[in-house]
């Protein structure tokens, strides 16, 4: 290595040693750090406002708009074998990165009571730090399900560590749960003006949820809203996923509808061609063509069982959601039930998850098999009803009786979805004993995304 590389590698630890001691809150003990990273940001003219983790990214961009375009590229993409370019150390780019990281993951996020203003300028820096991955906005908190790039291939731009999107999507999660619980909610839910600051979120559901009996006025009608919010806009998203998921086979016993919309030009054109005429140069049809667009469908019965013990509100939220988008289907009579130790039928409002989730209690235990049991009686016609058990199999009762249940659901001729995980992350913990057993007979519990669900039912449908 070169003096010059040498000198520079020195400089970029300093940027983060000093990143380390903000993070760690012991910037007291690192003063010569702080020095000599002011010292770095005057020598790569950059402000000293890159160094204040009490500014957000969109402050600081509003007041130095010429730096917008490279927090946008702080973290470089790789090529298409997945190989990061072989760039020389930018101590520059090193201070934009540790500013971002510095926002997401430093003092501000320590403090023991966090305001409507602080998280909601926290969701902001993370949605520049999901940018800078070419991530989708929300996407590694989780938010509404949405897709992104592969973060993977920008960590390494200054620490040298490569982090998985997994670990970082499940942090981030992690500790926006944490940031909403040391919120002052019930006090800001009283302020509109701070209520209307905060932005919906899984966590953030999550929390209205739980304190919802203790609302009253002002505080409720907010929480309301919030969660209104965040369920319209997971639901344009779970509807959009349902709209472009595969569909049923096309049924040619039934004759297509002879509309012009159905008509099919080509081959009408094609078979037609022994009719053209070459004296008056005109094609003569004597028999038009429409496409066939009748799908096989069956009346089906979907009973949706989700568990609402306090480890499966993403889940439940979700499903709950993706029960009333298939409950609209022509063809599908959904009924959907909750438990924890006792079952609540919801299909009264199953067509409105927003009135679902306010009845929802989280918490409690975890008794699966009352609740399928509760759901055996809506069985009518076993053939055509799918039952899609939404837990994660941690029994409070008998696994073995659980497991007899299931097997009577199966071997009446119901079509038995066991899920495990419907969370926008896809990460989720699923009891062995019952993984083991499901996937010897056959049902193997399906894990990942939720769209691996909306797949597996409209194939169903």
């Amino acid at each position: 290595m070169s003096d010059r590389d040498q000198r520079e590698q020195n400089r970029r630890q300093v940027v983060y040693w000093r990143l380390l001691a903000s993070i760690f809150d012991v910037e007291e003990d690192a003063r010569n750090l702080n020095t000599a990273s002011q010292a770095l940001a005057k020598d790569v003219d950059l402000p000293e406002a890159v160094l204040d983790p009490k500014m957000g990214l969109d402050t600081l961009v509003q007041r130095y708009p010429h730096l917008e375009a490279e927090l946008d590229n702080v973290i470089p993409r790789p090529d298409e074998d997945g190989n990061l370019p072989d760039e020389p150390i930018n101590v520059r780019n090193d201070l934009l990165f540790s500013k971002m990281l510095l926002n997401v993951f430093g003092p501000q996020t320590q403090q023991p009571v966090i305001s409507a203003g602080a998280y909601q300028q926290w969701t902001k820096d993370v949605a520049r730090l999901e940018g800078a991955f070419g991530c989708q906005p929300g996407s590694l908190r989780g938010k509404g399900g949405a897709g992104g790039g592969d973060p993977t291939g920008g960590h390494g731009a200054g620490a040298g560590h490569i982090v998985g999107e997994e670990e970082l999507r499940e942090g981030l999660k992690a500790m926006e749960g944490e940031l909403v619980q040391r919120m002052a909610l019930r006090e800001v839910l009283k302020d509109n003006r701070l209520a209307n600051k905060l932005t919906p979120s899984m966590a953030l559901v999550e929390q209205l949820l739980r304190d919802k009996s203790n609302l009253s006025g002002d505080a409720l009608n907010n929480a309301k809203k919030l969660i209104h919010r965040f369920v319209d806009e997971l639901a344009e998203v779970l509807k959009l996923q349902v709209e472009q998921a595969p569909k049923g086979k096309i049924d040619y016993d039934v004759p297509p509808k002879r509309v012009f919309r159905n008509l099919d030009l080509k081959r009408t054109l094609w078979r037609n061609l022994p009719n053209y005429n070459p004296e008056d140069g005109r094609l003569y049809v004597d028999r038009l063509y429409y496409h066939h667009t009748a799908r096989k469908t069956t009346p089906t019965r979907l009973i949706v069982v989700v568990d609402q013990s306090g480890s499966m509100v993403d889940a439940m939220v979700q499903c709950t959601i993706l029960a009333s988008i298939f409950a609209q289907l022509p063809q599908v009579d959904a009924h959907l039930m909750a438990f924890d130790t006792r079952v609540m039928d919801l299909t009264p409002w199953v067509k409105d998850p927003f009135e679902v989730l306010l009845r929802t209690q989280l918490g409690g235990g975890t008794y699966i098999r009352l609740a399928l049991e509760e759901a055996r009686k809506k069985i009518l016609e076993p053939q055509n009803t799918a039952v899609v058990l939404i837990s994660d199999f941690y029994e409070g009762g008998s696994n073995e009786e659980l497991l007899n249940t299931i097997r009577a659901i199966i071997e009446s001729g119901c079509h038995f979805i066991p899920v495990g995980a419907v969370t926008s992350g896809g990460y989720f913990s699923v009891s062995d004993w019952f993984r083991q057993r499901l996937k010897a007979m056959g049902h193997p519990i399906l894990n990942g995304h939720i769209k691996k669900l909306i797949v597996e039912l409209k194939n169903l449908l």
